[in-house]
């Protein structure tokens, strides 16, 4: 493991804990030239699993892009890296769950406003925005009325 600042190969491990839902597990390092303490997660990566595309297409499944656009999503919100980092990894396991072989986009979609949502509601209308492709500001207004629907509890008014 190369030491994120100054690139050292050698680190020693500190700490191992396993992650959230035993799925991940969690090492505290540090960097035996400079000293540099840092944190490393390793997940299972499930191979041979596609994303099938709205117009068909096909392309190996990418955890990049969904951490991108949940990245995009919260910049600049007051919601934590571990609290993202948490929430890539339950969209990633979710989608793993549910699909053997073959992921459509949109249920990546679905899956990420699903979680976004009760994360962070500004984050969730971001992305939203991008993934459904509001035409006008009708569409945008409707998606939020959603939301402060979904949060009222039946006495309120």
């Amino acid at each position: 493991m190369f030491c994120p600042k100054c690139n050292h190969e050698d680190t020693k491990v500190l700490e191992t804990r396993l992650g959230k839902g035993n799925h991940s597990i969690r090492r505290r390092r540090e960097c035996l030239a400079c000293e540099t303490r840092f944190s490393t997660v390793e997940e299972i990566v499930r191979e041979g699993l596609v994303v099938v595309k709205r117009n068909g297409a096909r392309e190996d499944f990418n955890i990049a892009k969904i951490t991108s656009g949940i990245r995009k999503a919260t910049d600049k919100r007051p919601v934590e890296v571990e609290r993202i980092n948490l929430l890539i990894s339950e969209v990633v396991e979710g989608l793993q769950k549910k699909f053997e072989d073959e992921v459509p986009s949109s249920a990546i979609g679905e899956e990420i406003m699903t979680h976004l949502q009760a994360v962070d509601q500004i984050a969730y209308v971001r992305y939203a925005s991008v993934y459904r492709e509001f035409r006008d500001i009708e569409e945008l207004a409707k998606a939020i009325e959603q939301l402060r629907t979904k949060g009222k509890k039946p006495n309120d008014r």
